[in-house]
Order: C-alpha cells, then structure tokens, then sequence
C-alpha cells in the first residue's frame, strides 16, 4: 500500500516449489502435500531483489533481503502515482544474487486509496473473516494443514458486509480495505486465493514472521503496522475488525488511545458468547465507551451491519443483501456460526 508519492513494497525471496494449485475437490493428502511445501519453503537470505513501481522499469531501485528472505522497504516514486486503485510493482532478482538462471520474475500490486475515501478498513483474518478455530490448536491445525483456499469457510455474511464497507454511502470513490493478521507469511497464497474464491473485496495482507511466536511479539507486529497504516494516511478515520479469540480488542483499544478522534469503530466478532472472555470484552466496551469512543461487540456480522448503517457508513439497502449472504452461507455450512 502507499500513496501518491511513495510506496511500502514488502516480500520474501524464496526457491521456486511445485505447489499444487487449490481446487474445491482436492483431497486431503493433496492439501497436506501443499501445507507441508509452504511451511517448508527455503529462503534465500541477503537476495537482492529490483523494485520498479508503476512500470517505470528504467528507474528500478534495488533492496536486499534479510537472512530469512525478507525484504520491506518504503520506496519513493519521482512522479505522482495514480490513485484510486491498484499500481503493478514489478520485481525481479539483481543478476549477481542468484545461482540459477532466469530466475521468474513478479508482478506485485499496491493500493493508493483515493484522497475522498470516507474511511478505512482494517480486519483481522483468522476468526474474523475466515473460519480458523485459533482457540483450538488441534482444530486450527486440521483447517490449515487438511483444507485449501476452495474449501475453507468465511463467517456468514461476511462478503457482502465487506463490499458494503468498501462502497460506503459516498460517490468519492471505493473505501480501502487492510488486512492485518498474525498468520505467517508462509499462508500469503492462501488468504488471497480464499478473499477472491469468496468475492471478499481485496486489500493489502499484512503477515508475520512465523518466528513471533510469543503472544506479546504477534501483539507488538499488529500494533505497530496498524499504527503504520494510520500514520501513512493521517486525514483517514479507520473502522476496526476483529474478533474475541486473540488480542484484537486489546490491541485496538491501544490504537484509540493513540490516534484519539481517528477509530470511527471497533466491531469485535464474539467467537466466546457468553464465556469469560467475552465478559473481559464487554468491559473494555464499557471503558471506551466512558472516553467517548465505541466498541462493538456483535454475535453476527448483521450486528456488525446493522450499526453500521444507523451510523450512516454503509447504505441501509446493503442490509438485506448482507442477510441473504448471511443466511446462503449459514446453508452451505450447514448451521449458524
């Protein structure tokens, strides 16, 4: 993502595998196969990788990578970039940083959100969007090693609520959506495949490292690039997405207090109802609300929806359209969720 004068380009330089491609009729053993190749995947420390943005290939800057592969820089771009939309970042290794020849090179994309978007989005991903069951490693595990990018299950009703965000009630252009979760890198191919399998609108993924492991290290990554995200676009107030399993009302009560006036909302998914954990949520609730801020914590994503609407950030005739996403999804997966 970026804006008009410089753009945040981050990656990893890896050996090419020979990922299987994810289909809804995979079996198992194939997505095992795939999940395995991921999480193995073998790095190339210290590449380094050309960036052009925007297909200006001639004036080309050149970053290294780090002794995991990794690569994240701020680039600037000599003339203005378009905004609106998403800009290609080719990308290719530097003749001298590889052993193989015609190493393939990539096309990237970059959001420039227009400068009349009424607001931001930025969403977890695991159980809030995507079914992940993170309170159960067994279960987390199984959907992560067993199914694919076809066969893993949105929340209800959450695609059409994304969409209605995304257009907004305004005719200054789409609203941009960020997606900031603790999943490793390693599941970037994944996430995208599974927001476009379900029309769920795109957006920059920002992942993690899979070495934070500690819980206060995965807290420190969302914070600090969510407080990245606000610093790059300071006119623009942010809707918050998150849901009880992890620390996303933590995390984003530290993001009200440190961008007062910038957090429109935090709408947290209650994964917990009525455990204690969602008690613990309800009285951080209590806490902002006494500051002048809101947090919402919702069952549902109609919820989510229908406050959303009253407060005049989507259109009231998304509603019904949300409900009917809500109500095929809690048919195809067999119950409500």
């Amino acid at each position: 993502y970026g804006t008009r004068e410089r753009v945040l380009v981050l990656g990893r330089v890896l050996e090419a595998d020979e990922s299987d491609t994810a289909v809804s009729g995979g079996s198992r053993l194939r997505n095992l196969r795939a999940a395995i190749t991921r999480i193995e995947s073998d790095a190339l420390p210290h590449a380094r990788v050309r960036v052009a943005i925007g297909g200006a290939v001639d004036e080309a800057r050149e970053i290294t990578a780090d002794d995991e592969g990794f690569f994240r820089e701020w680039i600037g771009s000599r003339d203005p970039l378009p905004e609106g939309g998403w800009v290609p970042v080719h990308l290719e290794l530097a003749p001298s940083s590889h052993t193989h020849p015609a190493p393939t090179p990539s096309l990237a994309h970059c959001l420039i959100p227009p400068v009349g978007a009424a607001f931001g989005v930025i969403s977890d991903m695991d159980d809030t969007v995507l079914q992940s069951n993170v309170a159960s490693l067994l279960k987390a595990a199984r959907l992560v090693l067993l199914e694919n990018a076809q066969t893993r299950l949105p929340f209800p009703g959450v695609a059409a609520f994304y969409r209605a965000l995304q257009a907004g009630t305004s005719l200054t252009g789409p609203n941009p959506i960020f997606y900031v979760s603790k999943s490793p890198w390693n599941l970037y191919d994944v996430i995208a495949q599974f927001l476009e399998k379900q029309e769920i609108p795109l957006g920059p993924i920002i992942l993690r490292d899979w070495d934070l492991v500690p819980e206060r290290a995965t807290k420190d990554f969302k914070t600090r690039e969510i407080e990245e995200i606000f610093a790059t676009y300071p006119d623009l107030p942010f809707i918050l997405v998150g849901d009880t399993t992890q620390k996303d009302p933590e995390i984003y009560r530290e993001v009200m207090r440190a961008f007062p006036g910038r957090v429109l909302a935090v709408y947290i998914r209650n994964v917990d109802a009525p455990g204690e954990r969602s008690l613990a949520v309800r009285k951080l609730a209590e806490e902002a609300a006494a500051e002048g801020a809101t947090l919402i914590l919702a069952d549902d994503t109609l919820g989510m929806a229908r406050h959303a609407a009253e407060q005049g950030w989507i259109h009231p005739d998304a509603l019904a359209g949300i409900g009917t996403d809500k109500r095929e999804d809690e048919g195809t997966q067999g119950g409500k969720v």
